[in-house]
This record gives structure tokens, C-alpha cells and sequence, in this order.
């Protein structure tokens, strides 16, 4: 799977053109299911899931960028219906875009719903913001912690080597400093990047390369 692992979306013409170039076609001929779930272990979760889901959401441009067609797969029905009903429409899908919210909430879920076991398996293009980005790593780090799992810790799905720390500096998050990020990559035993609004990962068979007009930095254990 090939992912673009951004702080808020597709926020600049550099992000944008990384992510037509992973479709290998126009997003305006590409299939897109969106992930609200992460919104709902947060402070007004349904406003913010619906804002995603709308494209009402200007800060964080995701749904909103004219693909042929945007369906919504909510993570927390799927262990509840048969799978035949939702896994060929995720096998089918150009690009799943996965909205920020609660990480650890967001990976329970991935996990839960089966959706985590495709993930390696589809030749979708995962596009995550924020939290949907961060669970990819194999930790978040305790500085990140909100909602607890049933099993603690701080654990993600592991499906790319390094961590994330993101919205860098940002004006809203004066705990999101460089000096914050710092300390929290000295707890990290992996890799770790810290990513501004600005920025985006690329990951295409492990190789990352940085996508950016805006700052970043990385943090070797």
C-alpha cells in the first residue's frame, strides 16, 4: 500500500501533486472512502465527523477536492455486518482518506473492524490526517494518549517504522513546540518525525520521502 501521511490534509500544491502522482490518475476520475471514526472520542465528535465527511473542513482539505466519488465507511458498524458488504468496496477504492481525531481510538477500531488486516493488501492510496497518519507508526508515544484501550499502552499498527508528531508549531497548539517534540522523540525508540501543517510523508514500498513547504524534523533514537 502506498501512503501520504500528512499533518492536515492536502494543505498545498506540493501535497496535492504527490497525491495525483500516488492515484497515477485524476482525483476527479479517482473513488474515495472516507474514515470519520477518530472524531468521535473527541469534544464535539459528530460536528467534526460531519464536517470531514462534507468537506466543510477548509482548514484540513480532504474530502472536498473534487473526487468522482466520496463514500463513508465508519470503522465502529463493520464488526456488525457481513463482510461481503463492505470489503470488495474497499478493495475497489482509489484512495481511503482517514480523518484525525483520537489516535488510539482510531487504531482500536482499525483493528476491531478487520480493516487494519486489508490495509497491506489493497491498492488503495491511504491519505491520513493527523491521527489517521500517526496510527501507522508502530507507537504514539505517551505524550498522546487520550482514550485508553481495554489493553493500555500506546501501540499502533505498525505498518510504517517510524513515529509522528504532528501539527508542529502550530499557532492553535502551543504545547505542539519544537522543544515538545523533541522531548517526546527521546522517549521513542523508532525513528520520528515531527511535521507541520505544511508537510507530508510519502511512503511507497518503505522508502519515506519528506513532502514539504512549510518545516519539519527528524529524530533518529
Amino acid at each position: 500500500m502506498k501512503f501520504l501521511l500528512t499533518s492536515a490534509g492536502i494543505k498545498n500544491n506540493s501535497i496535492h501533486s504527490e497525491l495525483v502522482d500516488l492515484l497515477d490518475k485524476p482525483i476527479a476520475e479517482s473513488n474515495a472512502l472516507c474514515i470519520p471514526t477518530a472524531s468521535y472520542a473527541l469534544p464535539n465528535g459528530p460536528v467534526l465527523a460531519w464536517n470531514f465527511i462534507s468537506g466543510q473542513e477548509p482548514r484540513c482539505p480532504m474530502t472536498e477536492l473534487g473526487w468522482k466519488s466520496v463514500g463513508v465507511l465508519e470503522l465502529t458498524t463493520l464488526p456488525s455486518i457481513k463482510k461481503e458488504l463492505w470489503i470488495p468496496l474497499v478493495q475497489e477504492a482509489d484512495v481511503l482518506l482517514v480523518n484525525g481525531g483520537d489516535p488510539l481510538y482510531l487504531s482500536y477500531w482499525m483493528r476491531q473492524s478487520g480493516l487494519a488486516d486489508l490495509l497491506p493488501s489493497l491498492r488503495a492510496v491511504y491519505v491520513g490526517l493527523s491521527a489517521g497518519s500517526m496510527i501507522m507508526a508502530p507507537r504514539i508515544g505517551e505524550y498522546f494518549v487520550g482514550w485508553t484501550p481495554p489493553t493500555g499502552g500506546d501501540e499502533t499498527l505498525g505498518l510504517v517504522d517510524f513515529s509522528i508528531f504532528p501539527h508542529l508549531d502550530h499557532e492553535m497548539l502551543p504545547q505542539n513546540t519544537l522543544a515538545d517534540a523533541e522531548r517526546w522523540a527521546a522517549g521513542m525508540a523508532a525513528p520520528s518525525y515531527a511535521i507541520d501543517d505544511e508537510t507530508a510523508l510519502k511512503v511507497v514500498d518503505g522508502a519515506v520521502e519528506v513532502i514539504s513547504e512549510g518545516h519539519w524534523k527528524q529524530f533518529t533514537p
